[in-house]
């Protein structure tokens, strides 16, 4: 370690549609430096503007431990050189049990996918996921609020003012969109739309993720729709209960995986992250037919040897069982 370097944990969340860092004070734990960008399809992009973020960092940190989670966790993975890969359940669960200890229910809505987990002393004892319908997501509220002309980060507080939510089918985001359309076209009020969007996506989220599952109190909100002040009063309406947002919902995983980096005892391999800045990098794909699916599955190169997979919905090539 260079004399006077700051040693840290790293947390890394490579989703879809965001990409997310968190770094950590070795002794304290505290967040030092957080970062929360669109990944816009493109996960290597997204992956290189983090990293040069800790480059920026004076003096250059010392990187003793790295976690990386989210749909590109693997790739990741492979870039900064580390073992310690979760998938997003773990580290949002540890998360939310950091942040709140006596945590029973984890509420998370996050760009593509919406998540329950449930949680009893500090350990998550079953959840669901929705990964099939977007209704509901934040990707799902940017469309809307570009549709309507609406800042999505206002839609909350818009909602707020509606003494009378329009009824909005929130079943999937064909019908919700064609509602919405309706709406406006006989003069419905943009704030009685968006709260009843926001009452929707509330009704879809319990009666789909939710469904069978125990929500009990103390309750903690994660994921970008968190900010949604209407979706948060909407949920503790439904629901009778108070929702906690996490002070860190935008970068729930990456502080879970930096937290779950900071727990591995033994030695960690060399942080190899900082050679994104100078390594050569090529990105093709090709079809798979190993079964129906026939993903198209793209692949990495560094200096002209593959390196990393991803998109392939089994897992066979970007969790490393088949190299070539």
């Amino acid at each position: 370690m260079a004399s006077g370097s700051t040693e840290i944990f790293l947390g890394i969340d490579v989703g879809s549609v965001s990409t997310k860092m968190v770094t950590l004070d070795v002794n304290t734990l505290d967040i030092i430096d957080s970062m929360y960008i669109r990944t816009h399809g493109d996960p290597l992009s997204s992956l290189r503007v983090i990293i040069k973020r800790l480059h920026q960092m004076k003096p250059l940190p010392f990187i003793r431990a790295t976690g990386t989670t989210g749909s590109g966790r693997f790739l990741a993975a492979r870039l900064v050189n580390t073992h310690i890969i979760k998938n997003e359940i773990t580290t949002h669960t540890l998360a939310a049990v950091k942040i709140l200890p006596e945590v029973r229910t984890v509420v998370e809505i996050g760009g593509q996918d919406s998540k329950i987990i449930i949680t009893r002393d500090g350990h998550a004892v079953d959840f669901a996921m929705n990964t099939v319908c977007a209704a509901g997501t934040g990707s799902f509220l940017d469309q809307q609020a570009s549709r309507l002309g609406v800042k999505v980060e206002d839609m909350g507080d818009l909602a707020l003012t509606s003494d009378s939510p329009s009824s909005i089918s929130g079943r999937c985001t064909v019908f919700a969109e064609t509602d919405m359309i309706h709406k406006q076209q006989i003069g419905i009020p943009m704030n009685d739309i968006v709260a009843g969007l926001c009452r929707s996506l509330v009704r879809n989220y319990l009666s789909t993720v939710g469904k069978g599952k125990p929500i009990e109190a103390p309750v903690i909100f994660q994921g970008g729709v968190a900010a949604n002040r209407g979706i948060v009063k909407e949920f503790e309406k439904q629901t009778g209960l108070r929702f906690q947002v996490s002070p860190y919902y935008g970068v729930e995983g990456a502080y879970g995986a930096a937290l779950l980096a900071s727990m591995v005892k033994a030695e960690q391999p060399e942080f190899k992250g900082f050679e994104m800045l100078e390594k050569t990098f090529k990105i093709n794909s090709f079809i798979c037919n190993k079964c129906e699916e026939a993903c198209s599955v793209i692949r990495l190169y560094r200096d002209g040897k593959p390196v990393s997979f991803w998109n392939d919905r089994c897992g066979m090539y970007s969790t490393g069982e088949i190299n070539g």
